[in-house]
């Protein structure tokens, strides 16, 4: 099984991904996650990236991809969960040719819809509140993701649409209650 949770920052596609995760014995692949654990190590793609995710831009399709391949080629899992990619039409488009060579096949697009001043006030609290705090936690860096988001992300729903694999999912109400209505999507599919 094959899932994209589509989304915002801050919308709570990790938190989402992170039940699926224990139920389905799913690999997340959050390539934010990826990246801040090479930050982490600090290796030379690390300090690349910090430089540009700490001015809230996107890192280049290049290394996302080669990362991506990567950790699909491995198959240790269930099936995986994308959080957080693909950010574009360009990688939307690449990720089905990775998922053709591969021989796998996407099931699913889960877009959780959230409106901007909540996912503001989510981002705060976040940077106030968790042990999670990162560095593009805070309203200004939030403010220019939601720029490169609506201005670029948002143009991959048409394709999905097109293709059948896009749900909308309301994700201003409940954790539990969006993670019902996924796991809904997600019964329909293992039925067939």
């Amino acid at each position: 099984m094959i899932i994209i949770l589509f989304g915002p920052p801050g919308a709570g596609k990790g938190t989402q991904a992170e039940k699926l995760v224990d139920k389905y014995n799913l690999k997340q692949l959050s390539t934010g996650d990826m990246l801040r654990e090479a930050i982490t190590r600090g290796s030379e793609l690390g300090e690349k990236a910090k430089s540009i995710m700490d001015r809230g831009e996107l890192v280049s399709d290049e290394i996302i991809l080669s990362m991506i391949r990567e950790k699909l080629e491995k198959r240790d899992s269930n099936g995986f969960i994308f959080d957080g990619f693909p950010r574009n039409l360009e990688q939307a488009k690449a990720l089905d040719e990775i998922l053709h060579d591969l021989r796998l096949r996407l099931d699913l697009v889960v877009e959780i819809v959230v409106k901007d001043d909540v996912l503001i006030s989510r981002i705060e609290n976040r940077a106030r509140e968790s042990k999670k705090a990162r560095s593009d936690d805070n309203a200004q860096v939030l403010k220019n993701r939601l720029n490169v988001y609506h201005q670029s992300t948002e143009m991959i729903k048409p394709y999905y649409l097109e293709k059948k694999k896009l749900v909308k999912i309301d994700g201003m109400r409940s954790i539990e209650k969006v993670s019902g209505d996924i796991e809904g999507h997600l019964l329909d599919i293992i039925k067939q």
